[in-house]
């Protein structure tokens, strides 16, 4: 399975951002109002009302780190950041296995993330896990980093035992469809970006480049 995790917030303001939701009167919704038909039968959490200003101002920061992140911008090729929301989960909830809808009414979710905002020590279980072709991976980030995958996986969140957990989670538009697609342009622009900072610019690496940009126009079908 074709996934990237990075650092998103330093500390500090991973630090704020936990504080604001640990502390909020904000109103926390059944995290089964979002989900689809299927996903809502194993789907037990609690969800920041989204039209709330703390839930607002949160989304925008996320979609705007994400946004001007150049390493999520090769990995993802972003069109649009949609969707996002609070989710929280205490002892006892988790979320069974499920794979996300193709679209919402704000696009289509070509990719998910999960951004981690309490830290590790706080909450037991509630890893984020991942259906392999053989065997599954589990997933637990530091405060402050997020993992992108394709939102076509099936996946699950294992019961949290002790604590809460905190995230916030989103999807992404991508101008690439297909995941295959996405991670062969991913290293080339990796592989190019690589050499043109050991060795400089070079006519040969100028052909690189336009293919790779050749490249993403044709797969984009634009």
């Amino acid at each position: 399975m074709d996934f990237l995790t990075s650092e998103l917030f330093g500390p500090e303001q991973t630090r704020q951002m936990y504080g604001e939701l640990s502390n909020s009167e904000s109103i926390w919704l059944d995290g089964r109002l979002t989900a689809g038909e299927h996903a809502a039968l194993v789907k037990h959490n609690r969800q920041l009302e989204p039209s709330s200003a703390l839930a607002t101002s949160i989304a925008e920061i996320v979609e705007q780190t994400i946004i001007a992140s150049p390493l999520l911008k090769s990995y993802a090729l972003i069109r649009k950041v949609h969707s996002i929301l609070i989710s929280r989960s205490e002892a006892g909830d988790g979320y069974g296995w499920h794979v996300d809808n193709p679209f919402s009414k704000h696009g289509r979710r070509d990719l998910s993330f999960t951004l981690f905002l309490s830290d590790p020590s706080v909450y037991d279980g509630g890893e984020l896990t991942f259906q392999l072709l053989q065997g599954s991976k589990e997933i637990r980030l530091p405060a402050g980093h997020i993992i992108l995958y394709p939102s076509s996986s099936l996946h699950c969140v294992q019961p949290v035992t002790r604590g809460a957990r905190l995230v916030c989670v989103g999807w992404i538009e991508s101008y690439i469809q297909s995941s295959e697609d996405r991670s062969m342009l991913f290293n080339l622009d990796a592989g190019a970006k690589g050499l043109l900072a050991r060795h400089g610019r070079s006519d040969e690496l100028d052909l690189i480049f336009q293919s790779y940009a050749n490249a993403v126009r044709r797969l984009s079908g634009r």
